[in-house]
């Protein structure tokens, strides 16, 4: 039996949420857990690839409404796998876009808000 928390936002809370999150963020990272406890590896690894580049960004925990969150989400990004990176207001990718950014050495740059 697995447990699936009960989710006390409503589907139009999440999306204001994100919308905001969006919209007053230079950068702001969509991740499962939070920078302090990341609870996937793609989380982790993204938010390492910001930290490493940014003091300044924010963090938003979608685990209390992960559906919620993955449905508002893809309606910025087309996409509906988490994490996901924005910079001012553009959707940048997950983890691995974020990974090839840094190889060619264009991350920096692309979080330079």
């Amino acid at each position: 039996m697995t447990f699936q928390p009960e989710s006390d936002l409503s589907a139009e809370q999440v999306r204001e949420r994100v919308d905001s999150a969006i919209a007053d963020n230079d950068v702001v990272l969509f991740m499962k857990g939070n920078e302090l406890m990341p609870q996937c590896g793609y989380s982790q690894k993204a938010l390492e690839l910001i930290q490493h580049h940014r003091d300044d960004y924010e963090t938003v925990d979608v685990l209390d409404a992960l559906d919620e969150h993955r449905e508002a989400l893809e309606d910025h990004s087309g996409w509906e796998t988490i994490p996901q990176t924005f910079v001012d207001g553009e959707f940048v990718g997950g983890s691995d876009v974020l990974a090839e950014l840094d190889e060619r050495g264009e991350l920096a740059d692309t979080l330079s808000a």
